[in-house]
């Protein structure tokens, strides 16, 4: 046996052990990429010493890209959260408005709030307003529990600062501006599709209608507290658009400039991530925190708050760029880039595909993310034409696909909108295998006019 296809097949014994200490051996997953990370390093012929060293650095490269915009972007969604600001505009956007347009309201509003939030959180917040909704209008719980949960996992999968395509930007090194630019042409008409008209097609699956007296109720102490006035709708807006109107200009602004310009300069600052949510991070301290009437340490507890979920996935993710390290010091990553050029599968097809096995093993969209795109990103060199933003969103959307009963969100929705399984497959997983498929197909569509 020849030593490439040697280092190949440790490269998928590597991939498939994660799988196992995963789904069978229930290992945390941050673990089981380490121990696969360094158990590829050692069965290739690396010394332990090295391996961990290569790991290390592998590591601290994939935080510094993606630390502190995870982090800024989840001290953000905490403010939002905790002053009020994510509330108002579910409500604003959701007013009094006749029934059948409940659906698209609350997929916009959830669009919006879902931008700066972790999944998780933003749905947990929304879930007591789904109920109340559903109790005013007399309608079936999921005719608007579903079109939210599909407007918050739009953002929640295409768009950074969220962690799996945050990921895929520092590992393709694409621009996050225009990865937010391409995501939102996809992302706009994706929540349309499967948010409200999903909905209205199968609403004559749902099932029997849960006991909207069983629900999540929220009380006055789930309120933000000694606030002299209530959070402004027009300031949380601008809150939640900050960050990627900022990138945006900052995309097309050094796009349009000489390099080494005062203008320049600008523009270059603001298609920064870390500094477009620094900036909305500052503003949302006194637009939705000092304006309202919240002091230092209630602030500081909104931010403690936001950032405490946040831990697991950064230990997930830097373990993810120390399995990359690893398919590069061991020359697995030059073999799948040589190898490459003689495949008849589209990077872009090959990036969705790999996620999507991955995801659908694992569970995580996150974790399906770190390891894909350590497999997947070496393609990048073999098609210098293929544009690295749209690699991002093909290997985002992949990791989204089939959720089941692997998934935590799965047992979220089905717990928290009291379904059964089935209840659940019909829905939540069948929203969220279209949003994969729609975007891979956005994606390609995009892939025709947009270029590396």
């Amino acid at each position: 046996m020849s030593t490439d296809l040697q280092h190949l097949l440790l490269g998928v014994g590597a991939v498939v052990v994660l799988v196992l200490l995963i789904t069978k051996a229930r290992l945390h997953p941050f673990l089981a990429l380490t121990l696969a990370a360094l158990g590829l390093g050692v069965a290739s012929g690396i010394a332990p010493a090295p391996a961990v060293k290569a790991f290390q650095g592998g590591f601290g490269d994939a935080l510094a890209g993606v630390g502190p915009t995870i982090g800024l972007g989840t001290l953000l969604g905490g403010i939002l959260l905790g002053s009020g600001g994510a509330d108002r505009i579910a409500t604003v956007f959701i007013g009094a408005r006749p029934v059948r347009w409940i659906p698209a309201a609350i997929t916009a509003a959830a669009l919006l709030i879902g931008m700066p939030h972790l999944f998780d959180v933003s749905f947990v917040m929304l879930v007591p307003l789904v109920y109340t909704v559903a109790k005013r209008t007399g309608t079936h719980l999921l005719y608007v529990g579903l079109p939210m949960a599909a407007g918050l996992y739009v953002s929640h999968g295409l768009l950074p600062p969220h962690p799996s395509p945050t990921l895929a930007v520092t590992a393709y090194d694409a621009s996050t501006g225009l990865t937010i630019l391409y995501g939102l042409i996809i992302g706009i008409p994706l929540a349309v599709l499967t948010g409200p008209v999903l909905t209205r097609a199968i609403s004559r699956w749902f099932g029997p209608a849960p006991d909207l007296d069983k629900g999540p109720v929220q009380t006055a102490t789930d309120e933000p507290q000694h606030r002299r006035r209530p959070a402004s709708f027009t300031l949380a807006l601008i809150t939640v658009l900050l960050p990627p109107g900022l990138m945006l200009i900052g995309t097309v602004g050094t796009a349009n400039t000489a390099e080494g310009t005062l203008p320049h300069a600008f523009f270059d600052a603001c298609d920064s991530s870390v500094l477009s949510l620094l900036a909305a991070v500052v503003f949302a301290f006194f637009a939705l925190g000092v304006r309202s009437g919240f002091g230092l340490g209630q602030l500081q507890k909104m931010a403690a708050k936001g950032l405490g979920p946040v831990g697991g996935i950064i230990l997930i993710l830097g373990a993810g760029g120390g399995l990359k390290a690893m398919l590069t010091e061991t020359g697995i990553d030059t073999l799948i880039s040589d190898y490459a050029v003689d495949w008849a599968i589209p990077p872009l097809l090959l990036g969705w595909l790999v996620a999507a096995l991955l995801r659908i093993c694992l569970g995580s969209a996150t974790v399906a993310t770190a390891a894909a795109t350590g497999i997947v990103a070496p393609l990048l060199t073999a098609y210098p034409g293929t544009s690295p933003e749209l690699m991002v969103l093909a290997t985002a959307s992949g990791a989204v696909m089939l959720s089941h009963v692997n998934d935590s969100g799965f047992w979220l929705f089905k717990e928290y909108f009291q379904l059964s399984v089935a209840q659940t497959f019909r829905t939540w997983t069948l929203m969220l295998s279209l949003q994969s498929l729609l975007s891979l197909g956005g994606v390609l569509l995009l892939s025709t006019v947009v270029h590396g």
